[in-house]
């Protein structure tokens, strides 16, 4: 259920905790976010995605929010006792296929509580259940064992490797590729 949470709607993860969609008016928060994040993010996440500065980071917002309008990438943030403290988003989403990525990305004081894992369902519940998507996909690096633990969490299936695909400061490596299907998806609430 969606609650107002400071100026705009969230859906509570729990009683201290919420999900919001992030926007280009959350610009110099976002930055300052980015700034306690950067360091211990930028092994893990896309390069265009750890921006420096006010301009960086609303220009990471803007282009989430013009790939939203087009019915494509989203953009969430994590709060914790009402500060951002990181977020999930969709990387890719298409109808068209029927197919997303989504990812994730928190400051080091906000691990260990299970929100990623909360907010990551809440976005595939909502990709699958309202929005008819049929398949879902989490990629990270192979030596991710953060990440890797949420996709099994999440109850995806290791597909498999993508050998040296991940470039990151002049050394390339693996790419796990995990993926979840609706019927799964179903199966696996309908257990719960």
């Amino acid at each position: 259920m969606l609650r107002e949470w400071g100026h705009q709607f969230a859906l509570p993860l729990r009683d201290n905790a919420g999900l919001e969609p992030l926007e280009i008016w959350h610009a110099e928060e976002f930055a300052g976010h980015l700034e306690r994040a950067r360091e211990h993010i930028r092994p893990w996440v896309g390069p265009a995605f750890v921006t420096d500065g006010l301009d960086g980071a609303r220009a990471t917002l803007r282009r989430y929010a013009e790939r939203q309008a087009a019915d494509g990438a989203r953009l969430y943030g994590i709060r914790l006792d009402g500060a951002l403290v990181g977020g999930v988003m969709f990387t890719d989403f298409s109808t068209a296929s029927g197919s997303c990525e989504i990812g994730c990305w928190l400051e080091p004081a906000a691990e260990g509580h299970g929100l990623v894992t909360q907010a990551c369902r809440a976005l595939l519940d909502w990709a699958f259940t309202c929005r008819g998507l049929h398949r879902a996909e989490w990629h990270c690096r192979s030596d991710n064992d953060r990440s890797s633990a949420v996709a099994k969490r999440l109850g995806m299936t290791l597909e498999g490797v993508r050998r040296e695909s991940w470039p990151y400061a002049g050394v390339r490596h693996d790419k796990q590729i995990w993926a979840i299907l609706a019927p799964e998806w179903r199966a696996a609430e309908n257990a719960g």
